[in-house]
C-alpha cells in the first residue's frame, strides 16, 4: 500500500475505495483489506485524503479480474513495486494488442503471464 505517482495516475483512469471494491465483490471491507495484505489486490493511497483505493478493472462480475493475482505474484517475484506493477499493468502493449490489464479483463491471462514472466528473464 503505497501512495500513487503522477504517471500512473495518468494510467489509470477510474478507481475504488475499499468499500466500493467490497460492495462489488459482496465481501466485507476486511476481505478486501486482506486481499490487499496477501498481494492479490493492489491498493495506494489517493487524492486529497490519501484513501486507499483500487484500479476498478482489477474488478470483474463480484470477483477479482481472473488471473490477477497469479500475474502480480509473478511481477512481485520479479522485484516490482506496487508502482511498478500498476505501470506495467496499464501501458499498452502492442504485442497483445492493448494493456496488460484489458488482455486480464478479456480472459487473455496466459498472453500476460507468458509476458511476466519475461520480465524475470
Amino acid at each position: 500500500m503505497t501512495e500513487i505517482d503522477a504517471k500512473t495516475d495518468a494510467l489509470v483512469s477510474d478507481w475504488l475505495n475499499l468499500p466500493e471494491v467490497a460492495e462489488r465483490l459482496d465481501v466485507e471491507v476486511t476481505r478486501v483489506r486482506q486481499l490487499v495484505k496477501e498481494g492479490q489486490l493492489i491498493a495506494v493511497r489517493r487524492g486529497e485524503n490519501r484513501v486507499l483505493q483500487v484500479p476498478a478493472a482489477f474488478i470483474g462480475e463480484n470477483r477479482l479480474v481472473k488471473g490477477l493475482a497469479g500475474t502480480l505474484t509473478l511481477l512481485r517475484d520479479d522485484g516490482f513495486s506496487d508502482e511498478e506493477m500498476l505501470e506495467w499493468l496499464f501501458t499498452p502493449d502492442p504485442s497483445l494488442p492493448g494493456t496488460p490489464a484489458q488482455a486480464l479483463r478479456e480472459n487473455r491471462g496466459t498472453e500476460v503471464k507468458r509476458r511476466a514472466q519475461a520480465l524475470a528473464v
